[in-house]
Parts: C-alpha cells; structure tokens; sequence
C-alpha cells in the first residue's frame, strides 16, 4: 500500500513561522543553495550540529516540510514531548536502532524530507566530531540522496555556552547531493559482517568530509 508524506500538527507551522521571523531579525540567517534540496521523494539533510537552533534553521531554509530527529528521552520531558510529536519528530535511542530507525526508513518511503546530525550531538567546540554509531547504515541501507548542509555562524550565536542567542549572521549552506550508488551496491551484495563494518565506516566518514568540507559564501560556477 503507496504511503504518504507525514501531517504535521497546526504548532509546527506556527512555529517554523516565528522562527523563520526571530531568525532573519535577530540571528540574520542567510541560505545558499538550498535548491539543491529536490522538491519532492525522499531525501536525507545532514548537517553539522552547535546549536540548539540548528533544527530551526533547517526547516525555515527549504520550503518543504522537514522531519527531525530527537533523542528519545526527549519525549518524557512534559509538554516537549507532546510538541514533538506533533511537530512529527522521530525518536531514536543513542544507538540509532529499534523503532526509531524504522520510522527512518518508513518517512524516507514515503517521500519525506529527514533531517539528521551525524556527529549525534552538539559540538562543545563548534568543530565537527566524529559520526556517531549507525550513520552509515542508516545511509547505505536507504535509497535516498543525501544532502550535505553545513551551517556558519550557528556556534557564535547560540552555542552551549550561552543562555539566549546572540545577533550574529548564521548562514545555512547547502552542498550538493552526494553520490552513495557504489557503496550502497556492495553493501547489498555482500553479507560479510566485516565488509559491511567497513561500508558503512566509508560512507559515514566520507559524509563527515562533505560536511566539513562546505565552505561559506555562494559556489562560483
């Protein structure tokens, strides 16, 4: 049976509106590229993460609907807990398997767009960190493209250091789509554990450099 793209309760439209507001005055967000996000199907947006805006600034910097991901115990969390699932936020335990991963693959199915942070967690430095465990699974085992997306400024304005974020320009920039075709051929050919170890190693550090790699200001063709 053909599934369809997630509905999104009422709360997440109004709040993509005000953060879409409180982030061109205050934080003066800028985005490049984001055309590179394809309109429709499924697709994965990883970025680099400092900030506890960051998921804010995805969704207000492509005009689909993005799906986030969040730790699971964020759901026992009173009142934020109702909100992200309204909002229709995946939970995901720190491993990045059981139900949450399904639910992955499930919205990537059905056309979503998922937004995911492979380093797990937010910088402490503002420098990218190493993948987090499962990244490179969740990568070879779907069919999506995945978009790397790396955000300048975000770790200035509003890192773990700071109580309220400060006026400084954040910008969003997004790279392009990146080509897992090969890597995702012999992971499915092969049912060698220690091959597939090493698969998904690949494809996860090779994302990690794609992130990193991005770098401020528009392309020059």
């Amino acid at each position: 049976m053909a599934r369809t793209p997630t509905r999104i309760g009422f709360s997440y439209w109004l709040a993509r509106f005000i953060s879409g507001l409180f982030t061109r005055t205050w934080i003066r967000r800028r985005v490049l590229h984001s055309d590179r996000v394809p309109e429709t199907g499924g697709v994965i947006l990883a970025s680099n993460h400092v900030s506890y805006l960051d998921p804010f600034y995805m969704v207000c910097s492509v005009r689909r609907l993005v799906i986030a991901l969040a730790r699971a115990s964020a759901y026992k969390v009173p009142l934020l807990g109702t909100m992200l699932h309204s909002w229709g936020v995946i939970p995901v335990d720190q491993s990045g398997s059981g139900r949450g991963l399904k639910t992955f693959f499930t919205r990537l199915r059905a056309g979503d767009a998922v937004m995911m942070y492979p380093e797990g967690t937010r910088s402490h430095t503002g420098q990218i960190q190493a993948p987090q465990p499962g990244v490179g699974l969740i990568i070879l085992k779907s069919d999506a493209p995945v978009v790397p997306v790396k955000l300048f400024g975000s770790y200035e304005a509003f890192s773990r250091h700071h109580w309220f974020p400060r006026p400084y320009r954040v910008e969003i920039k997004f790279g392009e789509p990146l080509d897992f075709r090969d890597l995702r051929a012999k992971a499915n050919e092969t049912k060698d554990k220690e091959l597939l170890k090493k698969l998904y190693h690949q494809a996860a550090t090779d994302l990690l450099h794609a992130i990193a790699t991005i770098e401020p200001g528009p392309d020059k063709n």
